[in-house]
């Protein structure tokens, strides 16, 4: 296969798999999924989706947010992890969304990255699914992936993010970011890793990859 062959059977089969996409964080408009992207570092969706009814019950816009003082947001958070550094960042983000963006979440990068504990994937993920703006958020599956494939080196996420936007079609990113998550969690994790389940890998992977995979496993059957 050519590399754009593999490109385009991976973009087919992701389709195929994920017609209709599930969105991973629970939410009802740009300042909800904004706190929980913020909560979801280095946690899981599904326990981060289990704390923020807890979080929305009490205040679901910046206004209700920082009338809560950092400790009793960082009670709530807690099971999330990293709580000391979140409760400061959304209640920090909170104040600045009512001071400068009249409690609003803005619709831009850069605006978004001057937020407190706001990063460029956080702002990424905000921009496509809150905004609908092209963008490509790097999250861990994403990056195995991307190498797993051979369409990146796997050095850094910041390299991953441009070569997924230099190979993908930019009218697709907003949804492949996300179809490329689902596959990474249900056929090609990290542990747990069943190669004859992964079609994609088995039919495209980087060659290194698939040898490494077959030392430890027994021989793939054809």
């Amino acid at each position: 296969m050519t590399k754009q062959e593999k490109i385009e059977f991976t973009i087919k089969t992701l389709q195929e798999l994920y017609p209709k996409i599930p969105i991973p964080l629970d939410h009802k408009d740009p300042y909800t999924l904004l706190i929980a992207v913020l909560m979801s570092a280095q946690s899981t969706d599904v326990r981060v989706n289990q704390i923020t009814p807890l979080l929305f019950e009490r205040a679901d816009n910046p206004y209700a947010m920082i009338r809560l003082s950092v400790e009793e947001i960082r009670e709530i958070i807690k099971p999330v992890g990293l709580s000391p550094m979140k409760s400061k960042g959304i209640h920090g983000l909170s104040k600045i969304l009512i001071e400068k963006h009249n409690g609003e979440v803005p619709q831009s990068f850069e605006a978004l990255e001057e937020l407190p504990a706001v990063g460029h994937k956080t702002a990424s993920v905000v921009m496509s699914q809150a905004f609908g703006v092209p963008a490509f958020p790097v999250d861990t599956h994403i990056h195995r992936l991307m190498y797993r494939w051979g369409f990146s080196n796997g050095k850094n996420v910041t390299q991953t993010e441009k070569d997924a936007k230099r190979l993908f079609p930019k009218e697709l990113w907003n949804d492949l970011h996300l179809q490329i998550i689902w596959y990474g969690r249900e056929y090609s994790p990290a542990r747990g890793w069943n190669l004859d389940k992964d079609i994609i890998t088995k039919t495209i992977g980087r060659k290194t990859v698939l040898e490494e995979y077959n030392k430890t496993k027994k021989p793939i059957k054809k």
